[in-house]
């Protein structure tokens, strides 16, 4: 599961990309966790043309639909920072540079970044 965060203090916020995507999820009981931890979110992002168009551009960059739009929306809400695990992403995101117009991190590399400050 991506996770968005925001300033000093960590606020989730979550998309309809999000709930998309969870609810593909076919182990229930992985499924109702990763509900629950998205039931804490502050903001829900609704995809908008404007995060439409954004993902069909990180699309042709070569990110996977489902990574384009968590960069699509992370980017229209100005996240601090798109938290992932995939490794696959955060190396892709980094061979991006620029193009990419919100930080991708790992969350334990970002949160240990984040405590240091």
């Amino acid at each position: 599961m991506t996770i968005l965060g925001r300033s000093k203090t960590l606020t989730l916020l979550t998309s309809e990309i999000v709930d998309l995507e969870i609810s593909k999820i076919p182990d229930e009981d992985r499924k109702q966790k990763v509900v629950l931890l998205s039931s804490i979110s502050k903001m829900n992002i609704a995809i908008d043309d404007e995060i439409i168009s954004r993902a069909k551009e990180l699309k042709k960059m070569g990110f996977k639909s489902f990574d384009a739009f968590h960069i699509a929306c992370a980017e229209k809400d100005q996240a601090d920072a798109l938290l992932t695990t995939d490794d696959r992403l955060l190396k892709k995101a980094t061979s991006q540079g620029q193009s990419i117009k919100v930080r991708l991190e790992n969350p334990l590399r970002w949160l240990m970044e984040e405590l240091i400050k």
